[in-house]
């Protein structure tokens, strides 16, 4: 004759159930967000950040900056800003500029 549960044992093995499903669906929301984000990273890339054109690569002073074929804008990967600057004086545009983004 088998032994039935105490009502202390199906609560356990309830929350147990119920803590084990919670973490599934935390688990399914991070999957859903970083398939998501990587989405997004595939429909911007190599496209403007401001307007959406593509991007189309320029070469100034051994650099390869990407400027948008649409608003003209410039954008700068890491790094880039500070190879531009290591061939810039100091006392021309990008001086300043220097000093507020270091």
């Amino acid at each position: 004759m088998p032994v039935q549960p105490s009502d202390q044992e199906e609560e356990y093995f309830a929350r147990l159930e119920f803590e084990r499903r919670k973490q599934e669906l935390a688990d399914q929301e991070i999957s859903a967000a970083e398939a998501e984000r990587q989405r997004a990273l595939d429909a911007a890339h190599n496209r403007c950040p401001k307007c959406g054109a593509p991007l189309v690569a320029v070469h100034y002073r051994g650099v390869e900056l990407d400027k948008c074929s649409r608003c003209q804008g410039i954008w700068l990967d890491y790094g880039e800003l500070d190879q531009v600057l290591a061939e810039e004086p100091q006392q021309g545009f990008f001086g300043p500029l220097k000093r507020i983004f270091s």
